[in-house]
């Protein structure tokens, strides 16, 4: 043990360290530390030189590509004026068409007035004011002219250029479409009142009451007389469909009758607010200027062949605009309810005026800023019971709902038929010289309404005592489109406004489509749905599928829409949902864009904001005019290259748009490798290094690209030459449809 011990002892005496060698090891530890901080010094200002050598190299990249653009700016900013100039031949020929509308209406010479002829539309009217006791047959019969009027009116008041309307025009179509309206309906009760005279002629053999339906394309009406006053038929259903009523046994033992008078359109709710251009007197003074311009130079250029030799000077003076000039140019169009269309005559008149001088605030772009307004405040209802039809609108037709009281029946004694004529009383002399308390009572068409609840009055204090309400049934047609549960709501005549309150016990059979509710009286009701239930878009792509042949395709929460473009037509080519709808009046149909629009709002496909949409959707908010030009020249290239939502367009700003191309020829759709990632603020377009993929988002140009002035010409310096010469060859009333659509549905901001 004891030598064991002494050989540890020994060991611990070598472990321990002198102060000297401590100080030695201090001082290498020391110089250690100073060599690597020398070492990362070194090393920090290595990477700093190499990161600044780097960047002064990417920045005399980045400006010899901005100095390669600017030399080559005026030349890009030139053949995009050209190319464009397809819009303004676009314009020329609808106005062209519009002009010839009016010939071929008086040759077809078929009696019908023309819309736009106030003379001709106040003789149509007073003719069939004029003419009484028409059937239910004549009235239906006439009622598809008169909705062939108004639907022309409604076109012309939205296809029309605002600055090729005067105030006076606007209020002459929307007092015709205003007039059209109420005597359309004046005619449709009017011939019921006839038919209430023939009930008897029409009694059920085992109610001994009158039920009828008669339907057509755009109305139905349910008709119920109550001829025998039996309490024991209070619940009615007309024939084989679920519409019906329950009534009280008050109206039930009374001559009474109850009308459901169903219409596909909508003559109760506002006419829509016509767009007219902010500043009239600015686009005047352009006119104005354009009309100067114009004389002095054909007082300068031979009278033979004239206009040839205009064209040519027209061309020369092209090159010679100013930068800020051709932005100007590219800015003619004018906002219709958020949707922009072009204005010709603001761009002829810019292309005349290369020598005029503009102060720095007038050459960014004045056009856009005076016809492209910011979002308006919506003015929302104080009461909440008020549809806010900048939000909701009226879905799937009115429910005209009324109880009427029976007139005297027709007799027959001897051979003769005895009927009670009682004077009609239209809202002429007659009835202004009614009493208060009749008029109360009348409908217009001569027919008297039945007061339920019966009013107060000393002589009948029951009528204080709680009565039953009046319950219907209605049915939701299957050529309409609910997404959501629909809500209900009936007119309130004097305030003008579709209100939700007054319905009791509501029910609602989404499976069966029927909707059941209970009134204390009765109104006109509608089903409400909400306007931008399809927005914002989850995804979007434009196609080519052929020959001046385009398909948009937007997914949205509930469904998934293709809207097909051929030339100057469109049509809804596919819509997913489901087999419980009929569809046939709108799939598959050719027609003129702002007509597929109003038929696709009309179906609950509503994919086109409205200028007050951004009060009510989250959108993706981009610089109007930025957005313009990108449908613009996404329109022009669209015969060649698809277009494709992308993520990163969300994390680029307002002032830039960026978006998924490939060039599409002989494939049906573009690989996912496939797609480029681009860039454009309106001023400079630039091909992205990034893709979908990628975990962050940078504005890094792709290796090996340029900078340009438009998206046009960016796209250009990837296409194949079948591509280029495929784009040369578009049809230009093909290349406007396709920019007219996408203004209308802006992928870009509501996606």
């Amino acid at each position: 043990m004891g030598p064991k011990k002494k050989g540890k002892k020994e060991g611990e005496k070598k472990k321990k360290l002198t102060k000297s060698e401590r100080l030695k090891l201090q001082q290498e530890e020391e110089e250690r530390r100073l060599k690597e901080e020398e070492e990362a010094r070194l090393k920090a200002e290595r990477e700093a030189a190499e990161k600044l050598e780097r960047e002064q190299v990417e920045k005399r990249k980045w400006e010899e590509l901005v100095e390669k653009d600017q030399l080559r700016r005026t030349e890009e900013f030139e053949e995009l004026f050209l190319l464009e100039k397809c819009f303004i031949d676009a314009e020329k020929w609808k106005k062209e068409v519009r002009n010839l509308s009016k010939w071929f209406h008086y040759i077809k010479c078929d009696g019908s007035p023309d819309p736009s002829v106030a003379p001709e539309m106040n003789t149509f009217i007073s003719l069939w004011k004029e003419k009484e006791n028409e059937d239910i047959d004549a009235v239906i019969k006439q009622s598809k002219l008169v909705l062939e009027l108004i639907e022309k009116l409604e076109l012309v008041l939205l296809d029309t250029p605002p600055h090729e309307l005067t105030d006076n025009q606007v209020a002459q179509y929307q007092t015709s479409i205003m007039e059209l309206r109420e005597l359309l309906h004046f005619k449709f009760n009017e011939a019921t009142e006839t038919l209430l005279r023939q009930a008897s002629s029409f009694g059920d053999t085992d109610s001994g009451n009158m039920e009828m339906i008669i339907k057509d394309e755009n109305v139905t009406l349910y008709v119920w007389a109550n001829l025998k006053k039996n309490p024991k038929y209070k619940t009615i259903k007309f024939g084989d469909t679920d519409i019906g009523f329950t009534i009280p046994k008050l109206l039930a033992s009374s001559d009474t009758a109850v009308r459901i008078f169903h219409t596909n359109y909508d003559h109760i709710s506002p006419l829509s607010v016509v767009p007219r251009p902010v500043k009239t007197e600015i686009i005047d003074a352009i006119i104005e200027d354009f009309t100067n311009i114009e004389t002095t130079q054909e007082e300068a250029v031979p009278q033979e062949g004239s206009e040839e030799v205009a064209e040519e000077q027209e061309l020369e003076i092209v090159p010679t605009v100013p930068e800020g000039e051709v932005k100007m140019e590219e800015s003619t169009l004018f906002i219709r309810q958020s949707n922009l269309s072009v204005s010709k005559e603001e761009v002829e008149s810019k292309k005349e005026e290369p020598v005029v001088k503009r102060s720095k605030k007038e050459q960014i772009l004045p056009g856009p800023v005076e016809t492209i307004p910011e979002v308006p405040q919506a003015e929302v209802p104080t009461d909440e019971e008020v549809v806010d039809l900048k939000g909701f609108t009226p879905l799937g037709g009115i429910y005209h709902l009324n109880i009427l009281q029976l007139p005297p029946q027709a007799k027959q004694i001897k051979g003769w038929t005895i009927v009670e004529v009682s004077p009609s009383l239209p809202p002429l002399p007659e009835q202004e010289e009614a009493s208060l308390d009749k008029k109360k009572k009348l409908i217009s068409g001569g027919l008297q309404k039945f007061v339920y609840p019966p009013e107060h009055t000393d002589d009948n204090p029951e009528s204080e005592n709680h009565h039953k309400p009046i319950e219907f049934v209605i049915t939701i047609n299957r050529n309409v489109v609910f997404f959501e549960k629909p809500m209900m709501a009936r007119w309130d005549t004097e305030g003008k406004a579709w209100r939700t309150d007054g319905f009791i016990s509501l029910y609602y059979d989404m499976a069966e489509r029927n909707i059941s509710f209970s009134l204390e009286t009765v109104y006109p009701v509608t089903l409400i749905q909400d306007n931008h239930i399809h927005m914002p878009y989850e995804s979007w792509e434009l196609r080519p599928v052929g020959d001046n042949e385009v398909i948009l395709n937007v997914t949205t929460t509930f469904t998934d829409i293709d809207i097909h473009v051929k030339d100057s037509q469109c049509m809804l080519a596919a819509v997913e949902v489901g087999e419980n709808y009929e569809l046939s009046h709108l799939l598959k149909k050719w027609m003129n864009i702002s007509s597929l629009i109003i038929a696709m709002k009309q179906t609950g496909l509503n994919i086109f904001p409205s200028e007050y949409s951004g009060a009510y959707v989250a959108v993706n908010d981009k610089d109007p005019l930025v957005e313009m030009k990108t449908y613009r020249q996404m329109a022009l290239l669209a015969s060649s290259f698809s277009f494709c939502w992308s993520k990163w367009n969300q994390a680029c700003g307002p002032q830039n748009v960026i978006l998924k191309v490939g060039e599409l020829l002989k494939k049906e759709y573009v690989e996912d490798d496939e797609w480029s990632i681009y860039m454009y603020n309106g001023e400079r377009a630039q091909k992205l290094k990034i893709n979908e993929s990628s975990n962050t988002f940078s504005g890094e140009l792709e290796e090996h690209t340029e900078l340009h002035s438009t998206l046009y010409h960016m796209i250009k310096d990837f296409a194949s030459k079948e591509a280029m010469e495929k784009i040369r060859n578009s049809n230009y009333l093909f290349v406007d449809a396709v920019c007219k659509l996408l203004l209308s549905v802006r992928v870009l901001t509501y996606s």
